[in-house]
């Protein structure tokens, strides 16, 4: 195994694309070769679903430049988020560690500190931003990278941890960070300010609240009465502009960066002209202007699609300026979501299909552990250096710490992943026994359990009130997961039962903990 993964790190940094070359690469990598390891860019869209991209099976959003990259690379048809949930699932991609290990496990807002749910009270008051932090020293992809020589970046959300919490994007291996910090002040897409780094850059975008709503007496179908919720400074825009300065300032050297846009998570907003598109496309609608949490939206249909469709324009104008650069060949990009679509009054996931093939209802998606909730897209290109494929290795977020590792050609920290390498320049990919999730008590949920062993899928609900029975499906040939084969699959169900005995382990927060009750 030790000469496999030689091998493999060899031929990346040779830009090999194929396996016959395993042999005569191993430990040949040399100090040239070091300089020719590809760029990367890991692009993290936020609650979009499987079936949200049209190589994934969408319809009626417009995917073009998202479709090129997956038919010049690696589409995966069976990779996983790390949660169901952003937070979480973040963690598990950072580190490395699926959620029985990871330090996250949910959604942590910590609301003991105030009224963390106001943009204004957190514009007062920083120490109300962020979410539960990593542990200070926590090894991540950016620590690793930046160790291998590579000069690292996160543009966009981060989410794991505040400004005074040594769990900043600066403090976890970053040497450069723009965006937002704070999940919640992430559903505001014209922010009363981003950071830079650490300090704050003041934008002049008219003050609102999440929940805000339309002017008393407004007309809900007049596009006028919801310029209120729109200003100066759209944040994707202002993201995308630090992306392209990044590559450019980055041009001589290795470079690492995690676009982690907050498209397309509610507060539905994208600009008029790519709205307009999708209302010439789908007609008039019924605005939604009396939903909670967020803002009003007047064409939520179009508005969710102009917002993934104008995500895939900057991406096309990324790989533009990669290829103006020289640096296209030689960068692998990466694309995929944190977990799977929501389920609100401004997104249709049902309209849309958004989880297609799987079920795209409401308690099926986002916050479940369902296919819909963690089945993401995952695609990987890398110039011309692969052959296009279409491949159903089974894998999830913790195996992008070992990947990477093997692409910068250092060894990886200690992890529940498994490097994807090999499926990308053609070698032998080794299997996971299983994959593991476990999500504790959210909201008014009780507690999921999962294990997906080859053809099967575990599914345990209720975990906290003491529940012991588990569902098992055969997710190959029952994606929708409506067929429950436990009564005549018990072996399976006692093998999947000892997966998560040795999986899961204790944690010290409260909302992070699921006490198991095993049969």
């Amino acid at each position: 195994m030790r000469e496999n993964r030689a091998a493999v790190a060899a031929m990346a940094c040779a830009m090999v694309a194929t396996a016959q070359a395993e042999a005569a690469n191993v430990g040949k990598c040399s100090k040239k070769c070091d300089n020719q390891r590809p760029n990367v860019v890991f692009i993290l869209l936020d609650d979009a679903g499987y079936g949200d991209f049209g190589c994934y099976g969408q319809t009626k959003i417009e995917t073009p430049n998202i479709d090129a990259l997956a038919a010049r690379g690696v589409r995966f048809t069976d990779m996983y988020a790390g949660a169901p949930v952003s937070a979480p699932s973040r963690c598990t991609l950072m580190t490395g560690l699926h959620s029985g290990h990871a330090q996250i496990r949910s959604n942590d807002e910590m609301v003991g500190r105030g009224d963390v749910w106001s943009i204004d009270a957190m514009r007062a008051n920083p120490e109300l931003e962020g979410q539960a932090p990593l542990t200070e020293g926590t090894t991540t992809l950016a620590t690793v990278m930046r160790d291998a020589g590579y000069r690292t970046a996160l543009i966009g959300k981060w989410g794991l941890g505040g400004v005074n919490s040594k769990s900043t994007p600066l403090d976890m291996g970053f040497d450069y960070f723009y965006g937002y910090l704070c999940q919640r002040m992430a559903q505001c897409y014209y922010p009363p300010f981003l950071y830079n780094g650490l300090e704050r850059e003041y934008t002049a975008n008219p003050r609102m609240n999440l929940g805000d709503k339309l002017d008393k007496g407004a007309d809900p179908y007049d596009s006028a009465s919801y310029k209120k919720f729109t200003g100066p400074t759209y944040s994707p825009d202002a993201i995308y502009e630090r992306i392209e300065r990044f590559v450019e300032d980055s041009a001589d050297e290795n470079f690492f960066l995690m676009w982690t846009t907050t498209i397309p998570h509610s507060a539905l907003s994208a600009p008029d002209e790519w709205v307009a598109k999708y209302v010439e496309k789908f007609g008039d609608e019924q605005p939604v202007y009396l939903g909670k949490g967020y803002f009003p939206t007047r064409y939520p249909k179009a508005t969710y699609a102009a917002m993934i469709s104008y995500l895939d324009f900057q991406i096309g104008k990324l790989v533009e300026l990669l290829k103006a650069k020289g640096l296209y060949d030689n960068t692998i990009i990466m694309v995929t979501s944190d977990n799977g679509p929501t389920h609100n009054s401004y997104t249709n996931t049902n309209w849309f299909d958004c989880a297609h093939p799987f079920r795209s209802d409401r308690g099926w998606t986002k916050r479940s552990l369902h296919e819909g909730g963690i089945r993401m897209p995952f695609i990987v290109a890398w110039g011309d250096r692969i052959t296009p494929t279409v491949s159903d290795h089974i894998g999830y977020f913790p195996d992008v710490m070992p990947t990477l590792c093997d692409i910068a050609g250092v060894k990886a920290p200690k992890g529940d992943g498994i490097s994807l390498l090999p499926t990308l320049v053609g070698g032998r990919q080794k299997e996971h026994k299983y994959l593991y999730w476990e999500f504790p008590p959210f909201r008014k949920d009780r507690g999921w359990l999962s294990v997906r062993m080859g053809q099967w899928k575990g599914l345990v609900t209720d975990v906290a009130d003491g529940n012991t029975t588990m569902q098992l499906f055969d997710i190959v040939n029952d994606p929708r997961e409506e067929r429950d084969l436990a009564a005549e699959k018990q072996q399976v169900v006692k093998a999947m039962w000892r997966a998560i005995k040795e999986s899961h382990t204790e944690i010290e927060n409260p909302l992070f903990q699921l006490e198991i009750t095993y049969p």
